[in-house]
């Protein structure tokens, strides 16, 4: 964003640091009239701007990483929101393990939070269950990732295709 005249952007250095150097992805966050927020999606459009990133073996950059998605809300709308971000994390390369999201939504209308001490999520069994079930297999499949030395590259190493088309009339291909 520095280039196109804003001041400051911290996202190339988060990415670096963290994004780059992690296992696991988890984006958390809620729904916003029945969708994911603004800042969710954002977060997502950012790591996209990364995703043809390549790494050593010529896959895209999210190649090897697990993801999923945690959601809260006072409002309906919990699957949507984990379908559209689980389809988005999958999409830029992140592998998504079973159970891979999580929410909580209250009651319908104004109501406790999720850390509300009365009627909030913490004591929802519903949701711990699901948020144990995602954490262990998100773990678990991080590992079993880790151990065999991420995606096999084979069959999807950006080095084995050539996209330039000289006579194509779509720069991005030439």
């Amino acid at each position: 964003m520095r280039e196109h005249g804003y001041e400051h952007d911290e996202f190339p250095d988060i990415y670096r640091s963290l994004v780059q150097a992690a296992d696991i992805l988890l984006l958390a966050g809620p729904i916003w009239l029945g969708d994911q927020s603004s800042q969710t999606r954002m977060i997502i459009e950012r790591l996209y701007a990364y995703s043809s990133e390549i790494n050593d073996r010529g896959q895209w950059a999210y190649y090897g990483k697990v993801g999923g998605v945690l959601t809260t809300g006072n409002e309906d709308g919990g699957k949507h929101v984990s379908a559209q971000v689980l389809y988005a994390l999958q999409h830029i390369g992140l592998t998504i393990p079973p159970q891979a999201d999580s929410y909580w939504v209250g009651e319908a209308g104004p109501g406790p939070s999720y850390l509300d001490e009365v009627g909030g999520g913490q004591h929802n069994a519903w949701t711990t269950r699901n948020t144990v079930f995602m954490t262990w297999n998100m773990l678990h499949l991080a590992r079993m990732l880790k151990d065999a030395g991420g995606i096999p590259a084979y069959g999807n190493s950006t080095h084995d295709w050539n996209l330039e088309h000289s006579g194509h009339p779509n720069p991005e291909y030439r």
